[in-house]
């Protein structure tokens, strides 16, 4: 790089420094975080299982609400579990293995109690509502009360809901949104779910 070109790059960078040095300075607001990962595409458990992991690994404590999930090997829980993150599961499986909407929404009402305490204790810093999008969509669990319950939670409480079709009042009222779009898919392709990588 000639001197002319490492002029030019630094005149970039600090133009980009002094833009996040700004943003940073505004951002005084201290709350927790709701943040939506919604969307067709694979990854948005993954994800906020990853912020989970994040946030025992600084030595605070989270949650985990599992709807839709049925009583099979998680390599995710297994791992949170031994760390001391107290887990929920539905453990109903999925809504076509049941096919038993009496008996999924009763799992579902279960499940969303014990959610409902996280949401209101303080001294949890982050609860998980892995697939809460669906219990919404299948009218499994009143959505009034979902918000109702989200509003009230401690001031530094975050939480994170993920599953797809997330529900247009839950993305307005949520900080953070995150669409994973599907590209393609190795299950379309025929290839079997891989214990370590899909679960």
């Amino acid at each position: 790089m000639t001197d002319k070109n490492q002029e030019k790059y630094k005149e970039r960078q600090q133009k980009v420094k002094e833009q996040v040095d700004q943003k940073v300075a505004q951002a005084t607001i201290e709350q927790g975080i709701l943040q939506v990962i919604t969307g067709n595409g694979k990854g948005k458990s993954t994800s906020g299982f990853g912020t989970v992991a994040r946030c025992v690994g600084h030595g605070m404590k989270a949650a985990v609400v599992q709807f839709i999930k049925g009583t099979w090997e998680c390599g995710e829980r297994n791992l949170l579990e031994s760390a001391g993150v107290p887990f929920a599961v539905m453990k109903t499986g999925f809504t076509w293995e049941t096919q038993n909407r009496d008996t999924d929404t009763q799992a579902a009402q279960a499940t969303w109690q014990q959610a409902k305490a996280w949401l209101q204790d303080d001294e949890i810093n982050l609860v998980l509502l892995d697939e809460l999008t669906y219990m919404v969509s299948y009218d499994y669990l009143d959505l009034d009360e979902v918000i109702e319950a989200l509003n009230n939670r401690p001031k530094m409480q975050s939480v994170i809901i993920t599953g797809r079709g997330a529900h247009r009042r839950l993305t307005e009222l949520a900080d953070t949104v995150s669409e994973v779009r599907n590209v393609k898919h190795a299950f379309e392709a025929g290839i079997q779910a891989q214990k370590g990588f899909d679960y």
